[in-house]
């Protein structure tokens, strides 16, 4: 970074992807994503059948991340990704998959 010139804050948003997202390796995939842009949080699967996960870095980058959750991997039929601001709350130090 140049003297003076401002770092843009991170951005973090909680995302929850429905459809065939479980069994399809749906969280290694994000996983992998994530890690290539960056990013810190996790990817779980919820009880419902649905997919969350917390995505924190540069903007561009969890923009990049959102549109990417849109598709999925090969495997997935993604018929829903709903996104929203949220705090970096209980963030580890990279992108991990949670159980």
């Amino acid at each position: 970074m140049e003297a003076g010139e401002m770092k843009i804050a991170d951005r973090t948003v909680r995302a929850r992807m429905t459809g065939r997202v479980q069994g399809v390796s749906f969280r290694a995939w994000t996983c992998r994503e994530a890690t290539k842009l960056d990013l810190k949080g996790w990817v779980r699967n919820e009880p419902d059948g649905s997919v969350s996960a917390l995505l924190s870095g540069a903007p561009k980058a969890v923009a990049t991340m959102t549109k990417l959750l849109r598709d999925g991997p090969v495997a997935a039929r993604v018929s829903d990704v709903r996104i929203e601001e949220a705090e970096p709350l209980d963030l580890p130090d990279r992108f991990e998959i949670r159980y």
